[in-house]
């Protein structure tokens, strides 16, 4: 089964917390860092390895 998620609880943006980049909920990793990472040639599953406190 296949459970649905908002992503707009998952990557938000506050004024005064990483400079109100986009980032992911309750972390101050930017989703510009996931996607450089990503970019660099990072599966999801290496990324989550660097970074375990992600799921």
């Amino acid at each position: 089964m296949t459970t649905t998620v908002d992503i707009g609880t998952l990557i938000v943006s506050t004024p005064g917390t990483c400079h109100s980049h986009p980032r992911l909920a309750k972390t101050r990793i930017t989703v510009e860092n996931i996607a450089i990472d990503f970019n660099a040639g990072l599966t999801p599953e290496k990324i989550i390895d660097e970074k375990p406190h992600l799921t």
